[in-house]
């Protein structure tokens, strides 16, 4: 069965850097755009950034552009989701989601999520 797992956050201090990664199983990656999204308390969920199966990136947060890079590993079935320069807010917990063949697709499967928090 589809399966997406994220992991790599936790505790930082602001300025600091993480690398968050969703791992996938049950599919075949090369078919699917994966989305990185988040959600902090009391607010709705919000996409961050998208990667095509091609290897195209967008990024849907403007506060994250030139922080945040997105990268995949078709061989490892994995997405990577490297934040620099992190800030109080960005804490969220992180979920990745796959989009079938293109990052405009809607969401379908998604992971559990992982928890960032951005403090001193």
């Amino acid at each position: 069965q589809v399966q997406l797992v994220e992991s790599g956050g936790g505790l930082v201090q602001p300025g600091g850097s993480l690398r968050l990664s969703c791992a996938a199983s049950g599919f075949t990656l090369d078919y699917y755009a994966i989305g990185w999204f988040r959600q902090a308390p009391g607010k709705e969920r919000e996409g961050v950034a998208c990667i095509s199966n091609s290897g195209g990136s967008t990024y849907d947060a403007d506060s994250v552009k030139g922080r945040f890079t997105i990268s995949r590993d078709n061989a490892k079935s994995t997405v990577y989701l490297q934040m620099n320069r992190l800030k109080p807010e960005d804490t969220a917990v992180y979920y990745c989601a796959t989009k079938h063949m293109s990052c405009s697709a809607p969401p379908d499967y998604w992971g559990s999520g992982t928890q960032v928090t951005v403090s001193s």
